[in-house]
């Protein structure tokens, strides 16, 4: 009995160790890991830097987020750097919830526009508990590290805000949060990725020569027809779009509109409705699609 107590330790020892061995190789590759979490219709965009940092950009609008952290992060590693919310809307906060109970997460950076909703209450209550406060994004912001990595926040601008509310914090019934939502210009090295939250085409316009050209861009706005322009596609030249969307959506998401300024750019499109989470790796000079 002895012996085969001692084996089945043995063998609950090694298989651990196997595992540990292929997630520690799996996730510490020394590559930029960008994915475009399947969450039916909303925003989750998670981001392992090169250097091991976990970054969620918005939280989808259920748990379902939780699935796909779990697949892109070791199952010892519960530390999220940071999680930035790019404005209060159900489809992009709700799962951030689920996400703040049960990782340890290090800072939380959003727009500063108030929705008065239950669902954002909820999140508050549940950032408090964990004696987080949010940091405002403004135009200019970046954060970054010593992996040759940023992001850097390229709207809402200090005098768009100022301008929009009279000097006083913007609330969800009197304006268009889309207008607020916080874009972010990704860089690992030479590639580049657009993330555009909900943002509609005349900010998109507005901050076309800025991005620049990129390798990536998600798609504003889940695909609406409000969301890009072709001067917008010309200017950014994506090699590749993709579009986070619910299958059989009520609002109709990705418009015809859309798909069709994508087609005539000769821009490759993937859409999560239909071809599932989106991951892409990059090491700073190169990059793939994982699929």
């Amino acid at each position: 009995m002895l012996k085969k107590a001692v084996l089945f330790i043995f063998i609950i020892f090694f298989a651990f160790g196997g595992i540990f061995s292929y997630q520690f190789a799996k996730f510490n590759d020394n590559k930029l890991h960008l994915v475009f979490c399947d969450v039916g219709q909303g925003d989750a965009i998670f981001i392992r830097t090169s250097t091991g940092a976990n970054i969620l950009i918005d939280g989808g609008p259920d748990d379902s987020v939780l699935n796909c952290l779990s697949k892109h992060m070791p199952f010892w590693d519960k530390k999220i750097q940071a999680i930035i919310l790019t404005h209060p809307h159900a489809d992009h906060f709700t799962g951030l919830i689920s996400v703040v109970k049960r990782y340890n997460v290090m800072s939380y950076d959003t727009e500063n526009v108030k929705n008065p909703g239950f669902g954002t209450k909820i999140l508050q209550d549940n950032l408090a508990v964990k004696n987080l406060s949010a940091k405002y994004l403004q135009k200019g912001d970046r954060l970054t590290n010593q992996s040759n990595f940023s992001l850097l926040t390229l709207w809402p601008s200090a005098d768009f805000i100022e301008n929009s509310t009279g000097n006083s914090l913007p609330e969800a019934k009197n304006l268009d949060l889309n207008g607020f939502s916080v874009i972010e210009l990704l860089s690992y090295g030479n590639f580049k990725a657009l993330l555009t939250g909900d943002a509609g085409v005349m900010i998109e316009e507005r901050i076309a020569k800025e991005a620049g050209r990129v390798n990536v861009l998600k798609v504003p706005h889940h695909g609406s027809k409000t969301g890009m322009s072709d001067y917008f596609l010309k200017e950014i030249a994506p090699s590749l779009a993709i579009i986070s969307v619910g299958a059989k959506n009520l609002y109709g998401h990705p418009s015809r509109d859309a798909l069709t300024l994508l087609k005539n750019n000769n821009i490759k499109f993937l859409r999560t409705d239909k071809d599932g989470e989106v991951e892409i790796v990059s090491d700073g000079k190169t990059w793939q699609l994982i699929n």
